[in-house]
């Protein structure tokens, strides 16, 4: 299965909400941004590209949803005791029975402590990017199917510019054959018939590309056969995109029509408009 590099993500969780971006990159490069207090996850959560992502450079961020942390109150139990001493002297200095009462004290600035549970922000962070990564892989695969889609098209262009090229080029060769007859009719001159043939015959294969046809039909087949194959083909479909422009070259350098020469261009158009499709190829 064909998968693009190009993808986006997004996944929330409890209180961690993650975004992928992923675009075209020669290697797996992976990067995070997380607040410190989540940074060893990084290890552990770059494991999960494992044998789902073989290429693109990828970012990850993390953004905290201070609404939905889970919070738990706490006593600052010192300062409690510190309070109640100091309420015992007083009542000692005072004579005064009543010491207050536990409202007071809840009402002390900082004798209740909200503590944000850490352990539930990890959980929560793990779980949503789990999330966005299967989410990533997705929409990578379906963007690859797309590109396979537009690959194939192009393909079909340059075999039907294959085709048109085979029934063309006996037609040019026998036009050749013709004017180099007619030019030395025209010269008048007596020329060893076996002289001629020769260079009839040096004409023809220089003006034969059927061997070029022939490597262009299969380095096609070998595309379709990698955009089948369900691991990584970028690299091997741009190995082959230089394959067809060589051959598609080859084909301009032995034209000996202007229609020739158009279609070489047409082909090296539909060569090209692959080679930047495949860029984004895993």
């Amino acid at each position: 299965m064909t998968r693009s590099m190009t993808a986006f993500s997004r996944a929330e969780h409890g209180a961690a909400v993650w975004e992928i971006r992923s675009v075209n990159h020669r290697y797996l490069d992976v990067s995070f941004r997380m607040p410190e207090n989540l940074r060893h996850l990084e290890t552990e959560l770059k494991a999960l590209f494992k044998d789902k992502v073989h290429r693109g450079k990828i970012e990850c961020s993390v953004k905290i949803n201070a609404g939905e942390l889970k919070t738990r109150m706490s006593i600052n139990e010192d300062l409690v005791a510190d309070l109640h001493f100091a309420m015992g002297q007083i009542a000692e200095i005072t004579g005064m029975e009543d010491r207050g009462d536990i409202l007071s004290l809840l009402r002390w600035p900082d004798v209740l402590k909200a503590e944000e549970s850490n352990d539930d922000l990890i959980e929560d962070a793990r779980q949503g990017f789990t999330l966005a990564v299967a989410q990533l892989v997705e929409m990578r695969a379906r963007e690859g199917e797309e590109l396979a889609g537009l690959l194939d098209s192009r393909l079909i262009d340059i075999e039907a510019t294959v085709d048109d090229l085979r029934k063309e080029t006996p037609v040019i060769i026998a036009n050749q054959h013709e004017k180099l007859l007619k030019r030395l009719a025209d010269i008048d001159v007596e020329v060893d018939p076996g002289r001629v043939e020769q260079e009839l015959v040096m004409l023809a294969q220089k003006l034969d590309v059927a061997e070029e046809l022939d490597r262009l039909v299969t380095h096609v087949l070998e595309v379709r056969r990698n955009l089948k194959m369900t691991e990584p083909v970028g690299r091997r479909l741009d190995f082959l995109m230089q394959e067809l422009n060589r051959e598609a070259n080859t084909l301009s350098s032995k034209a000996a029509a202007t229609s020739t020469t158009m279609q070489a261009v047409d082909l090296k158009v539909s060569i090209e408009q692959m080679r930047e499709q495949i860029q984004n190829i895993e």
